[in-house]
């Protein structure tokens, strides 16, 4: 899968599991933070999120710190599930 189909995947996902209506998944720009200012998740977001791209992907999340960068943005979100699909 490319990166972009793959960031477009993500964004999709974003929107639909977190319940974002009326949010355009396209409108989600690749390296907007997730949490603060970008989209505004929260704790609760990054727990249902993190289930959400593991049953997807099939890749794993780590808890924690270890969490932090790869939910800074879609774009190292999707580094993530590209590093991980190919290891």
């Amino acid at each position: 899968m490319d990166d972009q189909r793959l960031r477009a995947e993500i964004k999709e996902l974003i929107v639909k599991e977190l319940n974002l209506e009326g949010r355009d998944p396209a409108s989600i720009d690749d390296d907007a933070p997730l949490f603060g200012e970008g989209l505004g998740l929260d704790s609760l977001d990054a727990l249902q999120l993190a289930m959400s791209v593991e049953e997807r992907f099939g890749v794993r999340i780590p808890e924690g710190a270890e969490a932090k960068p790869i939910f800074r943005s879609v774009a190292a979100l999707a580094e993530h599930v590209a590093r991980s699909k190919a290891a």
